[in-house]
């Protein structure tokens, strides 16, 4: 058996972007429901990954949240799964709660509001994707799956659709997965390889609040449930919220990842890493841990780190 893994699913910059910035500024309704449908998506996508990983014995590769681009339309797919005779892309969809459909509409039984119906996203994908892999000379049979991860969501009235499956029915899934036939060749990695290269990191289509440096609160995040550090002794920070505790010097570099994140046109300085931590009282050590984890570029007033 071999099979190929390409990374488990990661967060999107989106994602990263928001999750930084939600303990640190005020979110509106729509930025909060956006934050949260992220990353209950992340979370569908990683337990379905790591279903995979468990149960798949055939021979296949595995790609993780590929974003591509077919006739200038960005189109995504949760999983990838390329097998010798077929590729199999799937929508990973971590629901909760009770739904209903009606006249191939979807809508939530606790609002009553009409959702986006989860079968046009597959049909959009899976014609997105046949064109791009013509446009790269591959006929390769496609059949695209909506997969429901959480045990617990409900969908009454359920159209009977081949592509849907149901939390209670991945066992079988993953045996029917199982049963595709032959080894891979030269061309599927070849494939794979493209589809890696064509990968857009960061989607045109982002959604995300407008934030300035002045107006977010600064300080060390815990890197466990978010809340903000404090100084335990030299060496570790605590956080009151969770208990957890983190080296300084791991922490710190942690926020300078997150600074760049956020502000990638300003310069990494001591000054700068220094105001965005607070809670590091010297200055000096700031500098220390800057130069044993970056690189300086020296230009006088202008010096700064890079990675």
């Amino acid at each position: 058996m071999t099979r190929t893994l390409h990374k488990k699913p990661q967060p999107s910059t989106e994602l990263q972007i928001l999750t930084a910035l939600h303990t640190r500024m005020n979110f509106s309704a729509n930025d909060r429901i956006n934050f949260t449908k992220l990353y209950k998506g992340l979370l569908g996508e990683r337990n379905f990954f790591n279903l995979l990983v468990k149960e798949l014995s055939a021979d296949c590769i595995i790609h993780s949240d590929l974003l591509l681009e077919s006739n200038q339309t960005e189109f995504q797919i949760d999983s990838l799964l390329i097998f010798p005779n077929k590729i199999f892309p799937i929508e990973v969809k971590n629901f909760e709660g009770d739904f209903y459909v009606k006249e191939d509409k979807w809508y939530a039984v606790a609002s009553g509001n009409e959702i986006r119906n989860p079968l046009l996203q597959i049909e959009r994908s899976e014609f997105l994707l046949r064109q791009f892999l013509q446009r790269l000379g591959y006929k390769i049979p496609i059949e695209p799956y909506l997969v429901f991860v959480n045990p617990k969501f409900t969908l009454y009235q359920a159209p009977f659709h081949q592509s849907i499956v149901f939390p209670g029915q991945l066992q079988q899934f993953m045996k029917k997965l199982n049963a595709n036939p032959g080894r891979l060749q030269k061309r599927h990695r070849e494939l794979s390889e493209k589809l890696a290269r064509q990968h857009i990191v960061t989607s045109s289509r982002e959604r995300l609040p407008i934030y300035a440096y002045e107006k977010l609160k600064k300080g060390i995040t815990c890197s466990s449930c978010k809340g903000f550090l404090s100084v335990l002794h030299m060496k570790s920070l605590h956080c009151e919220r969770c208990g957890n505790e983190e080296c300084i010097e791991k922490a710190v570099m942690r926020m300078v990842t997150e600074f760049q994140l956020l502000f990638p046109e300003r310069k990494i300085t001591t000054s700068s890493i220094y105001d965005w931590c607070q809670i590091i009282s010297s200055k000096k050590r700031i500098r220390r841990i800057l130069m044993r984890n970056m690189t300086l570029v020296r230009k006088g007033r202008s010096s700064h780190y890079i990675f």
